[in-house]
């Protein structure tokens, strides 16, 4: 999930500048003692909007921040994430911690990817699990008995809020939460995408919530647990597709993390695609790279063509995050991940092309070798499936 880089508005509430002002005032604090005093303001005055579902005023607030200092952009986004993911309570006069997680899955298929209701019994496998190899001793989990899409996740700060605040009452009792899947919208088809298993864990105030916190385990060694255990089970929900876990871990750093990941994911998952679809080898493909522009850069496109053709068989979206711009290495890493999928004739065009989609799909329309913005097209011989990527 990118922080977004927010464009102009116009116009600001006096809410959007005094958060404004204390975010500040955070980004230039010389001690922890100063940064508790602007803290404490800042969540006062966050936890109000968030309960009234006001994410304008904080996109504003977080916009007005940006353009002036990116110290204090990022101390002031870390804490609207904070107070919309975690809080603490009291239950029998004791304190506990409770924090939004997630468990990110990178998918691949020449099908369509499953997302949906998780029977009870692969759910409680994979609480077992999550339990024994990623959280800490004491603590306790709750799971969404539900895999999700992207396009079905939390839109924005407030309803992330709402969706921890209804594993509270959940979090302590060790029960799972029942999602209504009418309510959260249909899941659009892409080659390669992510799953993603919600939850929410707590854990005695100021005491570990995750293994990696005790002192006989590491962040790699948790993930490699948790892979060799979890795999089996996400394999009966994710019939006919490659998958890699990733590391379960508070629900906006999971998601970020998905994301940056997901990027290189989706190339490699196209090299095979067109591999396993068209019996065509890495070496055999050329890849095209070309920026894309709305107001400002937003993504590379990558189309895919066969070295005797100037037809774009298949494309990939390798979208902006956090604060890329055109000075980021983007271009390199896109080759780098190229390269090492095999495919060794890669052009680079510099001249910026249109956002455009499909007028008639919606498709994104990828660059080919002719310096051209075109649909992507399969051979009438394979199969007809989904091939857009995020």
């Amino acid at each position: 999930m990118k922080r977004t880089r927010f464009a102009r508005r116009g116009g600001h509430t006096r809410d959007a500048d005094s958060l404004a002002r204390l975010a500040q005032g955070l980004g230039t604090s010389g001690s922890r003692i100063e940064d508790g005093y602007w803290e404490n303001r800042l969540a006062a005055g966050i936890d109000r909007l968030l309960e009234n579902e006001e994410d304008a005023v904080l996109e504003a607030a977080l916009d007005l921040v940006y353009r002036e200092s990116l110290p204090a952009y990022d101390a002031f986004a870390d804490l609207i994430e904070a107070r919309a993911e975690a809080r603490r309570i009291r239950a029998a006069e004791k304190s506990y911690d409770v924090l939004l997680v997630a468990a990110p899955i990178l998918v691949w298929s020449r099908y369509a990817i499953p997302s949906g209701r998780i029977a009870r019994d692969p759910l409680a496998e994979l609480r077992t699990h999550l339990q024994a190899h990623v959280l800490a001793k004491d603590a306790t989990l709750t799971l969404a008995d539900f895999l999700y899409s992207p396009d079905q996740l939390p839109q924005g700060f407030a309803d992330t809020h709402q969706l921890a605040e209804s594993f509270v009452s959940t979090a302590l009792a060790g029960r799972d939460l029942k999602i209504a899947p009418e309510e959260l919208p249909p899941t659009n088809p892409f080659l390669a995408d992510v799953r993603y298993v919600l939850g929410a864990l707590a854990a005695p105030g100021g005491e570990p919530l995750f293994r990696w916190q005790e002192d006989d385990a590491t962040r790699d060694h948790v993930l490699n647990q948790w892979r060799a255990q979890g795999s089996p089970i996400l394999q009966k929900l994710l019939p006919g597709c490659a998958f890699e876990l990733l590391s379960p871990d508070a629900y906006f750093a999971a998601c970020r993390r998905a994301d940056r990941q997901a990027r290189p994911y989706s190339v490699r998952a196209s090299v095979e695609f067109l591999r396993a679809m068209l019996s065509m080898e890495p070496k055999a493909l050329t890849a095209v790279v070309a920026p894309f522009y709305d107001r400002q850069l937003e993504e590379y496109r990558i189309g895919f063509l066969h070295q005797s053709d100037a037809d774009v068989l298949h494309g990939v979206v390798w979208p902006l995050l956090d604060a890329e711009d055109e000075s980021s290495d983007s271009v390199t890493q896109i080759e780098a991940v190229l390269r090492e999928a095999g495919v060794t004739d890669v052009h680079v065009l510099d001249h910026h092309f249109p956002l455009e989609f499909c007028d008639d799909c919606g498709a994104p329309l990828y660059p080919n070798n002719q310096g051209e913005a075109v649909h992507a097209e399969m051979p009438e011989q394979a199969q007809s499936i989904s091939t857009q990527l995020h």
